[in-house]
């Protein structure tokens, strides 16, 4: 998978609104809550044909990582998780 396709939810501190932004991109797009936030990253990574999704918390440290769409893994990981 390429790296440029992943994304990155994150807590914007100036105004505490949560940001889905692709890790290549310059700026990303804005929601209230971190659901909404987290629901827009992973439609947008199935879209293209999957990546990896990390979210981050108020905090800013990395709370979450799921690997999303495409391929076929003979031997997935088996966290409890997702």
């Amino acid at each position: 998978m390429s790296k440029d396709k992943d994304r990155t939810i994150y807590r914007r501190s100036s105004d505490n609104k949560w940001v889905d932004k692709r890790n290549s991109a310059g700026r990303g797009f804005v929601f209230d809550t971190q659901k909404d936030a987290i629901a827009s990253g992973r439609e947008k990574l199935v879209n293209v044909g999957g990546g990896e999704l990390t979210v981050k918390g108020r905090d800013g440290k990395i709370r979450s990582k799921d690997t999303l769409g495409g391929g076929n893994d003979p031997m997935p990981p088996r966290d409890k998780e997702h």
